[in-house]
């Protein structure tokens, strides 16, 4: 029986050995519990001081061009002599071209000028038209154009006006990243994309992302997506809410339009601040005053309050990221909330409201062509 014993356990070794090497862990999908996991993925970052992200070649900028040429004029090569870039007005500068496969884990940026006149657009593989185009500002979940703090898991906006984002974004071929200044003055840029390097499942879809505004909405209804096509998973929302009305504005409900659905819609929310995981009214009970908050998953950053001179209007930015719940779609999806508050009697009301959205997904390309985005005068926060 012992040498039987033996051999099994050899045999049991053996198997164990080849399943490890053929599940050989490739840097993706991390999280606490796998940061102890060997990998052969290589590890790279995109800066001004890199532009291709390339081994070895970091902090190469000299003096005569690099944009801190003065700050570093007494201490030369490889201090910090290149860490940003101009982007000259109705100019279009690329931020990253990478050569794949590979994914983006991380993004830190911060643009100075008008956010939402620098235009963000990514191309996964060789793509002619973006699976992102989004105002800067809007995609990190700072619509109304200033800072606020948020804290979540896939964005972070910290002290003063830095940008950050950790949706994975997993690509086979190629990656283009490129901002667009739309304003008629110069901004400056500082940017950090880290990615790696590795093999990519090939269940892996490739992440999107779109800006819509209506002002004033149509109908009392507006419209976050339509016309996705394709398998994917919806997994975020962000609202720039601007109120244009007396009295509570948030009991309009979100309805996902998915595979085939007409009139009615599969999933069919019961109030907006239900839907980003508040209630009644995202009123403090003490104070009896709108509570900002964060949290990982949904949050109200942004609570904008009239200031007696040109501020008017109460402005509002909410987010929803579906991470614990993604949406799943098999052929279509579309998107809508409805524009409703209160009128006497206990009655509804058919708002006209100032919205601003982006939604968040990961579909299988091909993606359907995008909307137009607006002018630069549409664009305009006001």
């Amino acid at each position: 029986m012992k040498p039987v014993f033996s051999y099994c356990f050899f045999i049991l070794i053996s198997v164990q050995a080849l399943a490890q090497k053929a599940g050989s862990f490739n840097g993706l999908d991390m999280n606490m519990g796998n940061l102890f996991r060997l990998s052969d993925a290589k590890t790279r970052s995109i800066s001004p001081e890199n532009y291709k992200g390339e081994k070895g070649k970091g902090g190469m900028a000299t003096l005569e061009n690099g944009t801190a040429h003065s700050a570093a004029r007494e201490l030369g090569q490889g201090w910090k002599v290149n860490p940003s870039v101009p982007i000259e007005a109705g100019q279009t500068f690329t931020i990253a071209e990478i050569t794949g496969p590979g994914a983006i884990q991380h993004i830190w940026m911060t643009p100075t000028g008008n956010w939402r006149f620098s235009i963000l657009r990514f191309y996964w593989d060789d793509e002619k038209e973006p699976s992102i185009e989004v105002p800067v500002g809007d995609f990190f979940g700072m619509g109304w154009g200033e800072y606020a703090p948020l804290h979540s898991l896939p964005v972070n906006v910290n002290p003063g006006s830095a940008f950050n984002c950790y949706w994975t974004m997993p690509f086979r071929k190629k990656c283009r990243i490129t901002m667009e200044n739309m304003d008629s003055e110069k901004m400056i840029l500082y940017y950090q994309v880290d990615y790696t390097l590795t093999q990519v499942p090939d269940d892996a879809a490739y992440f999107h992302a779109q800006f819509r505004k209506s002002n004033p909405t149509k109908g009392a209804l507006y419209t976050l997506v339509d016309g996705i096509q394709g398998k994917g998973q919806y997994v975020g929302t962000y609202l720039a809410w601007g109120v244009t009305n007396n009295g509570w504005w948030g009991e309009g409900e979100i309805k996902f339009y998915m595979d085939g659905d007409t009139q009615f819609p599969t999933i069919n929310g019961t109030g907006t601040e239900d839907y980003f995981c508040g209630s009644y009214d995202f009123e403090n009970q003490k104070t009896h005053q709108y509570e900002p908050f964060v949290s990982p998953y949904a949050g109200m950053p942004q609570v904008i309050k009239p200031d007696g001179l040109y501020r008017t209007q109460q402005r509002f930015g909410l987010y929803r990221w579906h991470i614990m719940d993604p949406i799943r779609f098999d052929k279509d999806l579309k998107v809508t909330i409805q524009d409703l508050g209160w009128r006497s009697g206990g009655r509804y009301l058919q708002q006209q409201s100032n919205i601003s959205s982006v939604v968040y997904w990961y579909q299988a390309e091909p993606h359907a062509a995008f909307p137009k985005l607006p002018a630069k005068n549409e664009l305009e926060i006001n």
